[in-house]
């Protein structure tokens, strides 16, 4: 797993574990790693305060909770949450009996139908269970506290809301689609744009030609299919989605037509609907077995060859197939969170867990899901954009370096040993459970450290006890970018030059604009492009005026290249003068968005943690000189991306200037800060290691100059 990807996941778990309300949200894309955060959330509580007691209700149909005690055993074998003691509770016993629930376990998982209405529990067996873990905590204030996590807690649960008052200390609600309109806006979330830049999930492709029909799909999954194997090592399938009542028949004939067809007899396939006897499969599997579990587990490996699953409503209910890749929905669902839901399916990483060891082709593919029929609000919102055609132009002129920050345990002179002998002794012994919560609060590289340091329990001990001092030291290293900033290097230890990614996408945030000559094309052809801020939509109006005027040689400010371009006849020029154009070429100005999907263009900079700090934009003029722009605003009505946030935001653009300037000395390249106030502009330029404080007028001035 990428680094980046744990980092997301870590930092969301701690940002749980901080929050001290009673109810608390987790919004995160469908197939980010939502269960095995639970997990790490759980165990690091548990290690803190063994007299917690956690209460999983999966409000979703199906078998989900049987899959999440599943993942919270596998995740204790392989010894990843030690702390976790799951129970199913069930109500596999006869009619006489009376549902009992034992009481020596940590997490329960608590399926939806056990506490439907009328259903086993509801009868007195879970206040029974609740009570007999409570009664001294609400008596005595002693013994167990009780958190309620709602998985999929979107799906109303009002037989089970009735209890959360009395014996529920924190209530966790986690879904990807969380109900606002029951008041659960997200305290804690995972963009859809953050897990698909750290490569958790799929960027989606979206079809969305109306005469686009299933064989289309069917044949679009043929030519995938092979590259799949070759590369991933994976058999992808094809998921497609029939309605549920009426037009569900129609719907399979049409699918049974196109794989009755000579090119995709090879395809096996599985129809799994809730009622098991209108299941059918054409797999040699279908014809040893009637039972449909045993099907659903065949179909998620990763080796199976069930080519193409056909569903109705189950695919929605926590089934996991990290191999799907494609999703065609026959269905209109109307339904924002259902679309969500199911598109979630075809969106896992299959290579997840080895995702750094691919090739660049096979990460590509990797994470591409292609999707039809589902347009999703903020989908129809996702433009793809990509550089001119050839590209390599842009990218030979356009090299940037870029930095990277070391941490203490990178630091040559530093001794773990050493530097504890200069630590007072502590006088009284910490407890174990608070000293193992100590140690999984500190970053990575810190746990690092100590593993490689405790060779026995006594060492470990002693660092634990410590690792509050070794954090302060390793931030005071880490903060002098004198000292821990890098530039980035290759295989052959020389600095690394990187460029715009070939292709990337941009949410349409408002703050339009119309540009047809920088380095960036939309897909579908249009000159519209959003950003994500009033400040950064007013920079680019400045850079696309600026790069045009004159410099003190009488040429344009911004360098221009020369770019093919397709059907040149149909290209309009009414925005554009003659000698822009050359043939079936076309003159561009080498600067553009620094779109986050894909952009290998960042620096590190330090903030309670390592993070990355992606500019907005950049810039090469015509004395060949790099510009790097990072926008933000101080206006309080700035809402968006740049805007103010507070005591975070002053800390935030601290951090950055000290990084920034550390940078311009090691890459020579230069970096700028534009921070906008009210209508007035306050530039902050870092060249060579020394700080400016420009007006737009003298930013101009100096553009102008060599």
């Amino acid at each position: 797993m990428l680094p980046a990807a744990k980092q997301l996941q870590e930092n969301a778990v701690t940002r749980l574990i901080e929050c001290t309300q009673k109810e608390i949200t987790f919004k995160s894309p469908t197939g980010s790693g939502k269960t095995y955060m639970m997990a790490d959330m759980m165990h690091q509580i548990l290690s803190q305060d063994s007299d917690v007691i956690f209460l999983v209700s999966t409000l979703s149909k199906g078998e989900l909770a049987k899959q999440n005690y599943e993942k919270f055993i596998e995740y204790a074998e392989r010894g990843l949450f030690k702390n976790l003691l799951p129970y199913l509770i069930s109500s596999e016993v006869t009619s006489e009996e009376r549902l009992y629930v034992p009481t020596n376990y940590n997490v329960y998982l608590l399926p939806r139908d056990l506490y439907k209405k009328g259903g086993r529990l509801m009868q007195g067996a879970m206040d029974n269970f609740l009570q007999h873990l409570t009664w001294h905590e609400r008596i005595k204030g002693q013994g167990k506290k009780v958190y309620l996590i709602k998985d999929e807690c979107h799906i109303a649960t009002n037989n089970l809301d009735t209890l959360s008052e009395a014996y529920f200390s924190k209530i966790y609600n986690f879904s990807a689609t969380p109900k606002l309109s029951r008041g659960q806006y997200p305290d804690v979330e995972i963009t859809n744009e953050n897990a698909v830049t750290a490569k958790l999930i799929k960027e989606v492709k979206i079809i969305t030609d109306d005469n686009v029909t299933v064989g289309d799909a069917i044949q679009t999954f043929q030519e995938v299919k092979k590259q799949y194997r070759n590369l991933l090592g994976v058999n992808p399938c094809l998921i497609i989605q029939i309605s549920n009542k009426d037009k569900a028949d129609n719907e399979l004939q049409k699918i049974y037509r196109e794989l009755d067809k000579t090119q995709n007899a090879d395809l096996k396939w599985m129809l799994i609907v809730n009622d098991n006897k209108h299941c059918k499969t054409n797999d040699d599997l279908g014809k040893r077995t009637t039972s449909i579990s045993k099907w659903k587990e065949y179909a998620k490996d990763s080796a199976s060859l069930v080519d193409i699953i056909i569903f109705k409503m189950v695919i929605t209910e926590g089934w996991d197939i990290p191999r799907a890749c494609m999703l065609y929905q026959m269905r209109d669902s109307k339904s924002k969170q259902l679309d969500e839901q199911v598109m979630g399916r075809v969106r896992r990483n299959p290579r997840l867990m080895d995702f750094e060891t691919l090739s660049q082709e096979a990460q590509d593919l990797a994470m591409t899901a292609w999707v039809w029929g589902i347009v999703p609000d903020e989908m129809k919102k996702s433009f793809r954009v990509k550089l001119w055609q050839d590209s390599d132009i842009i990218t030979n002129e356009i090299k940037i370096k870029t930095t990277r920050l070391k941490t203490l345990i990178e630091k040559p002179s530093f001794n773990i040993a050493s530097f504890l002998t200069t630590l007072p002794p502590i006088s009284a012994p910490t407890g174990i459970f608070k000293l193992y919560g100590n140690y999984l609060k500190a970053e990575a590289h810190i746990q690092e450290m100590g593993a490689n340091y405790a060779t026995n329990y006594h060492n470990w001990q002693t660092f634990t006890e410590h690792i509050e001092a070794i954090s302060n030291e390793s931030k005071r290293f880490t903060c002098n970018y004198e000292n821990s900033m890098e530039l980035v290097t290759n295989k052959n230890d020389e600095a690394a030059e990187v460029s715009f990614a070939p292709d990337s996408f941009y949410v349409d945030n408002g703050n339009y604009m119309n540009i047809t000559d920088w380095i960036w094309k939309r897909s579908d052809g249009r000159d519209r492009f959003s950003f994500d801020s009033e400040a950064e939509q007013q920079w680019a109006e400045i850079l696309k005026d600026l790069v045009k005027d004159e410099n003190s040689n009488d040429e344009r400010i911004g360098k221009r290249v020369t770019v093919g371009i397709k059907n040149p006849a149909h290209i309009n020029i009414t925005n554009e003068t003659v000698d822009d154009f050359i043939g079936e070429t076309k003159k561009i100005y080498l600067w553009g968005k620094n779109y986050v999907h894909n952009s290998p263009i960042r620096f590190e900079y330090y903030l309670n943690a390592i993070h990355s700090s992606y500019p907005d934009f950049v810039m090469k003029d015509s004395y060949n000189r790099i510009h790097i722009f990072e926008v933000k605003s101080v206006n309080a009505s700035s809402s968006m991306a740049g805007g103010v946030d507070g005591p975070s935001y002053e800390a935030k653009l601290n951090e950055l200037k000290s990084a920034y300037r550390q940078a311009s000395k090691l890459t020579e390249h230069i970096f700028y800060l534009p921070i906008l106030k009210e209508d007035d502009w306050r530039i902050f330029q870092y060249l060579n290691g020394n700080e400016q404080t420009l007006t737009l007028n003298m930013f101009v001035a100096f553009c102008k100059t060599a």
